[in-house]
């Protein structure tokens, strides 16, 4: 059965980075695009971030360069190091198994993780 579990959430000053990773079980990893999504409280949930089987990757625009997407296919686990966090940064972040980046819906969701930005 998959799973996905994030950890790495936490708080931070604005200005700080944080590092997310994804660990997977049960499924084939190297068959799969990775993404991270973020859902915070009003708000619609958006992709963050997708690391795609071939090695390209994708982000959404409100990244602009301060978040890096990368996948240890030995471990199994999709990593987001976040840079430069900014007030509206905050959300629950999740992973997410798709067959594509392109695909229009997950397939398996992790539990996801906090990130609080704040002085």
């Amino acid at each position: 059965q998959p799973q996905l579990v994030e950890s790495g959430g936490g708080l931070v000053q604005p200005g700080g980075s944080l590092k997310l990773s994804c660990a997977t079980s049960g499924v084939t990893f190297d068959d799969n695009s990775i993404a991270w999504f973020r859902h915070a409280p009003g708000k619609e949930r958006e992709m963050v971030s997708c690391s795609s089987t071939d090695g390209s990757t994708s982000e959404g625009d409100f990244v602009e360069g301060r978040f890096t997407i990368s996948r240890d296919n030995s471990k199994l686990t999709v990593y987001l190091q976040m840079n430069d966090l900014k007030p509206e940064d905050p959300a629950i972040y999740y992973c997410a198994r798709r067959y594509y980046c392109s695909s229009p819906t997950a397939v398996d969701w992790g539990q996801g993780t906090q990130v609080t930005v704040s002085a």
